[in-house]
């Protein structure tokens, strides 16, 4: 069976630090890219970050760039999602998933899902407060 499942969320003051971790099983990091997203109430998902380990294609949204990095462990089959410096408008439902078509013609300027997502995870709540 596919599952994408993310956790790592929680409760974090301005500035702080979390690491999302997004575990993968039933198929490889090498045949997908892997996309953060998230959702805040009220508003649209937004797709924070994405990677495709097998040709080191990256995309960050403007929102993030510079303060998220997006990593991964093909051995362990997991996507990291190191946030620093959160702000209190990264509160949101953090979601992975997995996308077979985006790929390096995509890196830097559209997010994971742009063609659609094959497979999603459940989402982790990350909320920045003091």
């Amino acid at each position: 069976d596919v599952q994408l499942q993310a956790f790592g969320g929680g409760l974090v003051q301005p500035g702080g630090s979390l690491r999302l971790s997004c575990a993968a099983s039933g198929f490889s990091l090498e045949d997908y890219a892997i996309g953060w997203f998230r959702q805040a109430p009220g508003k649209e998902r937004e797709g924070v970050s994405c990677i495709r380990s097998g040709d080191g294609s990256i995309y960050y949204a403007d929102s993030v760039e510079g303060r998220f990095t997006i990593s991964s462990d093909n051995a362990k089959n997991t996507v990291y999602l190191q946030m620093n410096s959160l702000k209190p408008e990264d509160t949101a439902v953090y979601y992975c998933a997995a996308d077979s078509a985006w790929d390096s013609s995509l890196s830097g300027l559209r997010p994971c899902g742009y063609y659609g997502v094959n497979y999603w995870g459940r989402g982790t709540q990350v909320t920045v407060s003091s």
